[in-house]
């Protein structure tokens, strides 16, 4: 069924719009959830989570792109599965690799966090990527958006481990570089 079908049965509070986005997205999103969780039963949870809070968001949220929508969706509740304590444990390690590669960045005092606007970071990654070429780009969401192990990306890209690494260890250099002169970090 086409998104613009699913998202109108969503606004009229059709509840198959829940049976056809599952149909069409579970694959997806699922995927999305796996990588992060490392749990059948988290994972599970996450993607009854991001159906409901799908049918809670549309309305009044029109989303442009569904698939990308629920793959945030997903991706945020799974995220947020993982900081808790219970999840943490159970977690995936790349996951915890992934945090702490830009640890630094995410410890900050709580008077700057308090000034610092989500927009403007997602605004100042956004400007970035932007400036990047497009392998680099696809290298850093991989590892960063979709939280791929290095070796999942290196075989995509037909690169070695090490030179994933390198470009990986440049990148984040290059963005906390920009970020701390643009004074978020």
């Amino acid at each position: 069924m086409d998104d613009d079908k699913i998202i109108e049965m969503f606004f009229k509070r059709d509840e198959k719009a829940l049976a056809h986005t599952e149909d069409k997205y579970s694959l997806y999103c699922r995927s999305v959830a796996a990588r992060i969780l490392n749990s059948k039963e988290d994972t599970d949870e996450a993607l009854n989570d991001t159906w409901l809070a799908a049918w809670n968001a549309i309305p009044p949220h029109k989303p442009e792109h569904l698939k990308t929508f629920l793959a945030k969706l997903t991706r945020n509740i799974s995220l947020n599965k993982v900081r808790s304590d219970k999840a943490l444990k159970r977690g995936s390690a790349e996951v915890r690799v992934v945090f702490e590669e830009i640890e630094e960045w995410l410890t900050a005092e709580d008077d700057t966090e308090c000034k610092i606007s989500e927009q403007v970071t997602a605004d100042s990654i956004n400007d970035f990527l932007a400036g990047i070429s497009e392998t680099e780009r696809n290298v850093f969401v991989r590892r960063y958006w979709y939280m791929q192990s290095i070796s999942e990306i290196a075989e995509y890209h037909g690169f070695s481990e090490s030179k994933v690494k390198s470009m990986l260890f440049r990148l984040r250099k290059k963005l906390y570089a920009k970020m701390k002169k643009e004074g978020l970090i």
